[in-house]
């Protein structure tokens, strides 16, 4: 099945201003821009770089076919509009794998090409890496505050269609343990889970009024004992009975979804234990973020499941990302507004870490000058080749590697770090030239 063109998931004003600069030799100007974030959302002290493996397939998908120019065309000219029909991305893009922490200035990507053939990817890019790193950004701090439990991400209900997919991936990278969406699970291979909602212990409502348990049964007769009863429905308690009434002391789970979570995951404990259930598990959901699976680390909560605030960025719904020109034919180029200054040059960057491994510093550099080195402790590069020529590099890093890089880069980080209370970046970004 051929994939759509992405090309149209653009700005409009991409297209007019390499319209206007085809009018100068500076359209074909070999230029560099950089994707980075200015700061940090209020309250961070670490980004995840999600959306690297997404933007790389974007890409090969960036062409205008018929139908993109028959658009384009009303409002370009005829020599614009017959670039756009061989366009076909040529030059060279690195930057930081998927997975990797970022931090102020943070070189995230780094795109080398024309002017006219490197700008016209900007909204491409930063709407892919702006969505997807937000998602991851707020997906670790939920998994980092539930410590050993699983997380499970069920938010498709809670935004648009295809940023639920994408919001699944990134959860994923960044350690959820597997996704209510389908389409993620076809598309990138993450594990999906579910089992019932309300409405299904609803339908079990007969003239003799609701027959809660008559749904438990049958839950339980196609999906097995070892299954999550939701328990909530009406009673609580009366749910959890007749949840143990239907599967027996063997059953897998049961699920609270409302109320003062941490007060009734004691009570609803005690009282399988009290029904011999002393396995079963208790999974809790129910606008669940970093700081409420944070107050629920003492209860007796096996699992947690969240939607609304993961999809969202947990309060920050972009990383607040941008994509800046920094160099021409060798020359830096700087943007000077105020509040909104860059830093010119390509750039390159290295983590500094003491030999325990702990990392002190982020250290940018001039690109193609030597990794400036720091005495007693070790240096690493964060950059990696990603499109040579326009296509991928072989052996790009997968969503699992990804995924097993982030587990690497947080346990590097000052103990501080993985706070979620307020406070600075948890390393510092140096300048080096």
């Amino acid at each position: 099945m051929t994939r759509p063109s992405t090309a149209l998931l653009t700005d409009h004003y991409e297209l007019t201003m390499i319209s206007a600069a085809r009018t100068h030799p500076a359209a074909s100007r070999p230029c560099v821009f950089e994707v980075f974030a200015r700061r940090l959302p209020d309250g961070r002290r670490y980004g995840v770089v999600g959306g690297t493996g997404r933007v790389v397939e974007a890409l090969a998908d960036f062409r205008f076919t018929d139908e993109e120019l028959s658009l384009v065309s009303g409002f370009l000219d005829a020599e614009t509009v017959a670039w756009l029909a061989d366009y076909r991305f040529d030059g060279e893009i690195d930057g930081y794998r998927e997975g990797e922490l970022y931090f102020p200035g943070s070189p995230i990507l780094t795109v080398r090409g024309t002017f006219a053939e490197a700008v016209v990817l900007e909204t491409l890019i930063l709407s892919i890496l702006n969505h997807d790193s937000a998602i991851a950004s707020a997906a670790a701090r939920m998994v980092s505050a539930a410590g050993t439990r699983p997380v499970i991400e069920m938010g498709s209900r809670r935004t648009h269609e295809r940023a639920a997919v994408a919001s699944a991936r990134a959860a994923y990278l960044a350690g959820v343990t597997a996704t209510s969406n389908l389409e993620a699970a076809r598309s990138y291979g993450v594990p999906s889970a579910g089992t019932a909602a309300h409405a299904f212990t609803l339908l079990f409502t007969g003239p003799d009024g609701p027959r809660e348990v008559d749904a438990f049964r049958a839950q339980v007769e196609r999906l097995g004992v070892g299954t999550t009863l939701l328990v909530d429905t009406y009673d609580i308690t009366q749910g959890v009975a007749n949840a143990v009434e239907a599967a027996g002391p063997e059953l897998g789970a049961v699920r609270i979804d409302s109320g003062d979570l941490g007060i009734l995951a004691r009570q609803v404990r005690e009282q399988l234990d009290s029904l011999g259930a002393t396995g079963t598990k208790i999974v809790v959901s129910g606008d669940l973020d970093e700081y409420a699976i944070a107050s629920l680390r003492a209860e007796p909560v096996d699992l947690y499941g969240v939607g609304t605030s993961l999809v969202t960025g947990s309060g920050a719904p972009t990383a607040g990302m941008v994509y800046k020109l920094v160099e021409i034919d060798g020359i830096p180029v700087a943007k000077r507004s105020s509040h909104k200054e860059s830093h010119g040059g390509a750039k390159e960057a290295v983590r500094v870490a003491r030999p325990t491994g702990t990392v002190t510093e982020e250290v940018l550099y001039r690109a193609g000058s030597a990794a400036p080195e720091v005495a007693g402790h070790t240096v690493t590069p964060l950059q990696i080749p990603l499109v040579r020529g326009g296509d991928p590099v072989d052996d790009l890093p997968s969503l699992t590697d990804g995924r097993d890089h982030l587990q690497r880069a947080l346990v590097t980080l000052p103990w501080e770090g993985l706070g979620l209370s307020h406070g600075e970046p948890a390393i510092p970004t140096r300048y080096a030239y």
